[in-house]
């Protein structure tokens, strides 16, 4: 009884070391996740040494361990381990990214409301967020997608779109880069004269980025956020249609072979007419000089890049920006140290890491000072030092889809699609705003 009792004792006494030593390691862990920041991210079209040199320069500024890992297929490996109850602390990921990760999070309300950070000063800087961030920026529905006032998505690595021309057929020729649509309409009499036409396009995808702008130049940003949320009286505005009335009038100065070509195997043929010195001006962004890097070009030819031309001389000029994106999961374990590494991202010295070592170019209102004058890259994103305003693309995602019925789509929807029958004539602009105003009420109707 004796030894039996003593053998039990020694088991307890193991079975309570071993406890506490259980309890030291997941107490020692604890403490280890509290101070090392996990982000998860795509590795992509700016490559990871950008981000290695931020989070660097964060561990060393806070003392903190960070967990970086970038990779290609990011969405595949992060919807596993979610669907496993294991999260990061902090996404880069971008809305409408292939996976389409971040769009379920956000349908699934598992994103951090992180209104908080616009008012926190950046890191390491006497400037608050919101302060230090282009005008308008993080306004839009792929930072705030519920349309509620609240940051969910804080933007980041900004690219502006706008119209791309030869400057140096202009000096050749003795003409203005309009700033007006009237000036428009006259510089496409000029250039007709000359066997120049004034305007082509890619495929009719790029009317998302030239139809946000010019909405919020015949509408302004009030009406245009609420044109955003499938509001049925909004859409019936007349200055709403006016939109649609320019782009009307802007077909009949289409090159003629764009509409054959604008499709995802010939849209390149589209773009080259620039280069060519055949159409005066092509909506892109600033992936374009180096998509036609290789292509032939006239002599001389010199990129050139504007904002949308005004409805009004006292009106303004708009330029979409698309943006990716950063966002914390309602589930991260280190939500205060994300956001805070959050504020870095737009401090001078992180804007500067980002562009040396990879092109990244962060949305504050000044981070063109670490582009040099003689950088191609000067010529797009000075464009909102020049007067233009900035604005965001894209719909409210709702809850109920339509079958057959789409707006938003920028292959498919009627808004954007129907580019291809107004410029060849098959419909009329009036055929194709009633369609679109029909597809919004439907879509209104559905998600009372």
């Amino acid at each position: 009884m004796k030894k039996l009792l003593t053998l039990s004792l020694a088991g307890l006494l193991a079975v309570g070391a071993v406890g506490c030593s259980k309890k030291e390691a997941a107490s020692s862990q604890k403490e280890s996740e509290e101070t090392t920041l996990h982000i998860s991210g795509l590795d992509g079209g700016y490559g990871t040494k950008g981000w290695e040199a931020v989070v660097k320069a964060f561990e060393e500024k806070e003392g903190v361990k960070v967990d970086l890992r970038l990779e290609k297929n990011i969405a595949d490996t992060l919807r596993s381990e979610v669907q496993a109850g294991t999260y990061p602390d902090l996404v880069y990921l971008s809305v409408g990214s292939k996976g389409g990760l971040t769009d379920t999070m956000i349908a699934e309300k598992m994103l951090t409301d992180i209104t908080s950070v616009l008012d926190e000063k950046v890191l390491g800087e006497d400037t608050k967020v919101k302060d230090k961030l282009i005008d308008g920026i993080y306004e839009g529905l792929a930072t705030q997608p519920y349309a509620d006032g609240k940051l969910y998505l804080a933007p980041i690595n900004y690219s502006p779109c706008g119209l791309f021309y030869n400057a140096n057929l202009f000096k050749e020729k003795g003409w203005s880069v309009p700033t007006t649509w009237d000036e428009m309409w006259e510089l496409g009499e000029k250039a007709k004269a000359e066997g120049i036409s004034l305007f082509t396009y890619p495929t009719t995808g790029y009317f998302d980025a030239f139809f946000s702008a010019l909405l919020n130049e015949t509408a302004g940003p009030e009406v245009y956020a609420k044109l955003m949320t499938y509001n049925v009286d909004a859409w019936k505005l007349p200055e709403v249609k006016k939109a649609f009335e320019i782009v009307g009038k802007l077909a009949q100065y289409v090159e003629p072979t764009t509409v054959a070509n604008a499709n995802g195997d010939n849209f390149k043929k589209n773009q080259q007419l620039i280069l060519d010195n055949k159409a005066l001006f092509v909506p892109n962004g600033t992936w374009l000089p180096g998509e036609m890097k290789e292509a032939p070009r006239a002599n001389g030819f010199e990129w050139g890049f504007t904002a949308l031309p005004k409805v009004t001389a006292t009106g303004d000029a708009y330029s979409t920006t698309f943006t990716e994106q950063v966002f914390i999961p309602k589930e991260a374990k280190n939500p205060e140290l994300a956001k805070k590494f959050i504020t870095f991202l737009y401090s001078d010295e992180a804007t500067k890491l980002f562009y040396e070592n990879g092109g990244a170019v962060m949305p504050t209102k000044d981070a063109s000072k670490f582009i040099g004058k003689d950088d191609e890259n000067a010529l797009y994103y000075t464009i909102y030092d020049n007067g233009a305003k900035s604005n965001a693309v894209g719909f409210q995602v709702m809850d109920n889809i339509v079958e057959g019925v789409s707006v938003a789509d920028a292959n498919t929807g009627v808004l954007y699609a129907t580019v291809n029958s107004i410029v060849n004539g098959s419909k009329t602009v009036d055929e194709w705003y009633d369609a679109t105003v029909k597809a919004v009420e439907q879509i209104a109707e559905a998600n009372k």
